[in-house]
């Protein structure tokens, strides 16, 4: 039987990963400005919905067209269940009660369940032991980078924790599930998938938030919004389904290791902050956790 190589990284799939923890790093500031003013529910739905809008006018742009088919809409609907409405949801909510620093921590075990879950679930992304020595040293980063201080806040509010911890097994279940989609295009599956969780969002919203009776935010958490809306939903999507089909589920969420190298780096280039040892040697981790689980140096050594 032929070796799948669908699970290689090459340098455009390299390219791309970093650019998605850049996108994705961004959603965590963007959230944070627009809570200040909107409810968790609100937000994920101005979110998904600008963001499907703009993807479906894509689809049209490009001369695509939007699936007709109940099955596939069906699978749209369970995707955007799992990969946005649910992880979206708990993670704006936990950033209520947490700061953001715990909870890109959280956030970042999603390669740990996703490795778990792609073991019992795919025949192609079994467990290993170098993936999970990288996935040691890509947690063990993280917390570095960010800081031990950061940590501080474990054992207090607990719940806000769970949720987020929640939305990381919730993302690694999405990005098994979302192997189905290989045969659409990735503007395509993205449109569809935003535009499902848009339709099951708006009800929870109105019930739950009631966002009528709330004052209309400020220009600040509107273009935090437009930022969470465009480039960390409807540009992300893109990007994280054209990743999905080429380099699998384990690899492709290895992103969420890369989130804050490339907030703390944007920090520096952009804001001018300062880079301190904790930052290098956080990065160097995360550097040997993702050489680990990708695998080819240490297969040619």
């Amino acid at each position: 039987m032929r070796k799948s190589t669908s699970n290689s990284m090459g340098l455009s799939e390299w390219f791309l990963l970093i650019l998605l923890s850049i996108l994705w790093g961004g959603s965590f500031f963007f959230g944070e400005v627009a809570l200040s003013e909107l409810q968790p529910f609100t937000l994920v739905l101005g979110r998904v919905s600008i963001a499907a809008l703009i993807l479906n006018l894509i689809v049209r742009a490009t001369g695509y067209k939007m699936p007709s088919s109940p099955k596939i809409w069906g699978t749209f609907l369970i995707m955007g269940l799992i990969n946005n409405l649910i992880p979206f949801s708990l993670i704006f909510w936990g950033q209520t009660q947490i700061s953001s620093s715990l909870a890109s921590i959280l956030n970042a075990t999603t390669p740990v369940w996703t490795v778990l879950l792609a073991h019992f679930l795919t025949a192609d992304e079994k467990f290993t032991k170098n993936r999970f020595i990288g996935v040691l040293f890509g947690l063990l980063g993280v917390v570095v980078m960010i800081g031990w201080d950061a940590l501080g806040g474990l054992g207090i509010n607990i719940l806000a924790q769970v949720a987020v911890i929640g939305a990381a097994i919730s993302y690694g279940f999405a990005g098994i599930y979302g192997k189905r989609f290989k045969e659409l295009p990735p503007i395509v599956t993205a449109a569809g998938q935003i535009t499902g969780t848009t339709i099951m969002m708006i009800p929870i919203a109105l019930i739950v938030d009631k966002p009528w009776l709330l004052p209309m935010p400020g220009i600040s958490v509107w273009g935090a919004l437009l930022g969470l809306a465009l480039l960390s939903t409807a540009l992300a999507y893109i990007i994280y389904f054209r990743l999905l089909t080429t380099v699998g589920a384990t690899n492709l969420l290895l992103v969420t290791f890369l989130i804050p190298v490339s907030a703390i780096l944007l920090g520096t280039f952009i804001l001018g902050e300062k880079l301190l040892t904790r930052h290098f040697l956080g990065m160097f981790l995360i550097g040997l956790s993702l050489v680990s689980i990708d695998g080819r140096l240490l297969r040619r050594k």
